[in-house]
């Protein structure tokens, strides 16, 4: 929360152990269009040129636009708080080619330096340059589309930087576009910017289905998660859009490695190599994600949080790409949205279910003795138990003690037969 958690002075020593961690000589720098962006960008970058880098200025962006950017920099910081309440602020660390620093690759180090307070002098102090990176970034996007179909398509950017790229890219294209709530405004008047919480996408939905549109889009507030929602106004779970995409991209190159969420129906796995791709399970979380989309050369991945990554985009999360793909598929298959989803309601789901425990790490051992007889059993992210006709995964919050259950099977009876069943193992 700015400023009372994150201020201008603590800004500046970021600044500063961001350079003396990565010892680079050149930093990008993007900030988002919050209140309090431009005074901590200030002082950020006040630091990193007191360390001796210089600063390549991009101004405001949205998140892909930011990694957009960082892919071809040494190194760069994003200003932003995502979707969260418009007090909050804080920042996206990357090293080169866009790659992210979590807390064990880095911030844990960078935050050593910061409480440390002490810093090598540099022989110069570095200079600011501002850089126009806007039209190559459209430029980017628009060859992701390659559909000449008259789709009307409703945006909504909840107010947030999606409302400064997406209307830019919208512009260059043959379709019909319905902006909602596409300027900016980090006050966020209309609906907190999170399609992760349906409740925010009941606009959206009125809209498309009053315009008879094709389908629409929903963005968080930095821009780099979506949700789709169908020409019927219906909401379409991220996994089946991880299916859909994984769909779209194997018509271009059959064989690819495709990574998708362990919490996802089966579904996915099963589309993704019905269409000759080779199906990955990874664990929850981006920079997880990305590395392992690096290590095994994947295509693509999808996310349950609506973060959709593409190797072509210097394997970073793009919505604009997200809905080029899914234009592109209905158009090949002259069909709607939702009866493109509709085959994929297979099966029957929990949804994601968080229960208190107080000893995270002795209740998994629990229920993995439970469940020990199961045909297979992952330990990627929490536990994954694989049955003939149903299937679960228990992880831990990385914050909280709390344990989150997933849980999928076969008939809506067994579903809800084996989730009081796990949920009585959980809490008891």
């Amino acid at each position: 929360i700015y400023p009372s958690q994150l201020d201008e002075d603590t800004a500046y020593k970021i600044g500063r152990a961001f350079v003396q961690f990565l010892k680079v000589d050149e930093v990008l720098v993007g900030r988002d269009g919050r209140l309090s962006s431009p005074k901590l960008f200030e002082a950020l970058t006040e630091g990193i040129m007191d360390q001796g880098a210089n600063i390549i200025d991009i101004g405001l962006a949205s998140t892909p636009m930011f990694y957009f950017g960082a892919a071809k920099a040494p190194a760069a910081i994003m200003v932003t708080a995502s979707h969260n309440p418009k007090e909050y602020n804080g920042f996206k660390f990357c090293r080169e080619n866009a790659v992210p620093i979590s807390y064990d690759t880095g911030i844990d180090r960078i935050e050593t330096f910061v409480q440390g307070n002490k810093f090598d002098e540099p022989d110069q102090k570095g200079e600011l340059e501002t850089k126009n990176i806007l039209d190559d970034f459209i430029k980017h996007n628009l060859n992701f589309v390659d559909t000449e179909k008259k789709f009307k398509i409703i945006i909504d950017a909840g107010n947030g930087m999606g409302a400064y790229t997406f209307p830019k890219i919208m512009e260059k294209l043959p379709f019909e576009f319905v902006p909602l709530y596409c300027e900016m405004d980090f006050n966020f008047p209309n609906h907190e910017p999170n399609p992760l919480k349906y409740e925010t996408l009941k606009d959206l939905q009125k809209k498309v289905f009053e315009e008879k549109a094709d389908l629409g889009l929903a963005l968080d507030g930095d821009g780099d998660r979506c949700n789709l929602i169908d020409e019927k106004g219906n909401i379409i779970p991220n996994d089946f859009t991880t299916a859909l995409i994984g769909k779209a991209l194997l018509k271009e190159k059959p064989g690819a490695k495709i990574l998708y969420d362990l919490r996802s129906s089966r579904i996915v796995p099963e589309l993704i190599e019905k269409n000759k791709g080779h199906a990955i399970i990874s664990r929850v979380g981006h920079s997880y994600i990305k590395a392992q989309m690096r290590k095994e050369d994947a295509l693509f991945a999808g996310e349950l949080s609506g973060h959709f990554y593409y190797k072509d985009s210097f394997f970073t999360e793009s919505s604009f790409i997200t809905l080029a793909l899914t234009l592109n598929l209905l158009s090949e298959e002259c069909t709607s949205l939702s009866k493109l989803v509709s085959p994929l309601k297979k099966y029957y789901q929990s949804g994601e279910i968080n229960s208190e425990v107080k000893d995270k790490k002795e209740k998994l051992k629990e229920m993995e003795k439970k469940y020990s007889d199961a045909e297979k059993i992952l330990h990627i992210d929490g536990i994954s138990i694989y049955y003939k006709d149903w299937w679960f995964n228990v992880r831990p919050s990385n914050t909280e003690s709390l344990l989150r259950l997933n849980l999928e099977a076969d008939t809506k009876e067994l579903m809800e037969e084996k989730t009081k069943e796990v949920l009585d193992v959980i809490r008891k």
